[in-house]
């Protein structure tokens, strides 16, 4: 008698694997200016790290370019099921936490010079801004563990309503003139910030007042998930200061101001210009990866758990870091997220690069377009675009 044997499945060999132990380096950047100061006895060591993130990342995601390269489909059950993705992950709270308190007991420690406390305010910033980066994976998850270790993961900078006001407010109206979080042709980020931060606030707000009061429970209470976050990070900051000093809560709210400020970075850079068209039944076109600005800039996508592939990301919320994709429609960034910060924090220099570039990537349609209000008709005219 024959016997046949069917074929073992091909086991797929994530060619990242090792990689993403990379992100677990970032916090280090907190402590990394402190030794080098203690090393050289010079407080102006301590903007090394900035210089490092904003300098170092995008000349080495320069050098090592683009991976535009995409797990298989047919891959993609057997990475989401892979639990070593995620503890990657788990095991980055507590280090961000801890690099939060150090950069609090060391400044609270150290008679520092003007200059040196900046240093210290954006470097602590820019972590805990991956820190918000880790709590919008986690946040995006199911999992009941993975949505608690996001309330966690946000609290030490007073974020807590983010995860509601990017999954329910951001993810629904994202590229369109109605989104606080989506970035018009022609607005600078100094402007978006004082429409994206007040306005995603109010809008989770909104959002978690009628969840709970869908759910029959009191709007100020126990159930309110913005209120358990900040609980924690009251609790927090208080051990804080009572072990530090008042001081530290000059730091603190700085700090926490700088970090906040890096998802309001990430969000202008990430749909700047895009629009959805509003079909005739009233409704936007579903969100496709052309509404997102792409980047597969190597490092800075290891640094931030696949962030900048962002078009999949908003195509497919749920899915994991593991397993975002490129899409060679999506429009693409010229750098990663550490260098077009940079970028956008200068308005005439984010204009003149990304401006043609977000022509190109709507055919120069100007129904394609979400502009700036009152702008519409002067950038039409200096771009020789047709309007409708």
């Amino acid at each position: 008698m024959t016997t046949h044997t069917l074929p073992t499945p091909e086991v797929y060999r994530d060619p990242k694997r090792w990689v993403w132990w990379f992100s677990l380096g970032v916090p280090t950047l907190i402590g990394m200016g402190p030794l080098l100061m203690l090393w050289r006895d010079d407080p102006r060591m301590l903007w090394l790290p900035l210089v490092m993130l904003h300098v170092f990342v995008p000349l080495m995601d320069t050098w090592m370019g683009e991976e535009r390269s995409n797990p298989p489909e047919s891959a993609v059950p057997q990475l989401e099921a892979d639990a070593y993705y995620r503890y990657i992950t788990y095991a980055l709270v507590p280090v961000l936490w801890g690099a939060f308190v150090f950069a609090a007991w060391f400044v609270a420690s150290h008679d520092l010079p003007g200059y040196a406390w900046l240093a210290m305010v954006l470097n602590t910033g820019a972590v805990a801004g991956f820190g918000i980066n880790l709590g919008h994976e986690l946040g995006h998850k199911h999992h009941r563990l993975e949505r608690w270790l996001a309330c966690i993961t946000l609290a030490p900078t007073g974020y807590s309503h983010f995860t509601i006001e990017h999954n329910r407010g951001h993810h629904a109206e994202v590229a369109t003139p109605q989104d606080c979080a989506s970035s018009r042709m022609g607005e600078s980020i100094w402007g978006f910030v004082w429409r994206e931060m007040p306005g995603g606030a109010v809008r989770a707000w909104r959002l978690e007042s009628q969840r709970l009061k869908d759910l029959g429970h009191a709007v100020w209470g126990p159930y309110n998930l913005i209120l358990l976050g900040l609980a924690i990070t009251f609790t927090l900051w208080l051990l804080l200061v009572l072990w530090l000093g008042w001081q530290v809560l000059v730091f603190l709210l700085a700090a926490s101001a700088w970090s906040n400020f890096q998802l309001t970075s990430a969000n202008y850079v990430e749909h700047y210009g895009l629009l959805r068209l509003l079909q005739e039944d009233g409704r936007y076109e579903r969100c496709q990866p052309c509404h997102s600005w792409n980047s597969n800039h190597v490092v800075s996508n290891w640094m931030l758990f696949h962030l900048q592939r962002h078009a999949d990301h908003h195509a497919h919320a749920a899915r994991r870091y593991q397993a975002l994709r490129h899409f060679d429609d999506a429009p693409q960034l010229p750098s990663g997220y550490p260098g077009m910060f940079l970028l956008a924090y200068v308005p005439p220099l984010w204009f003149a690069v990304m401006n043609p570039r977000l022509l190109e990537a709507v055919g120069r349609d100007p129904a394609r377009i979400n502009f700036a209000p009152g702008q519409r008709e002067a950038l039409c005219r200096r771009y020789g675009l047709r309007l409708a």
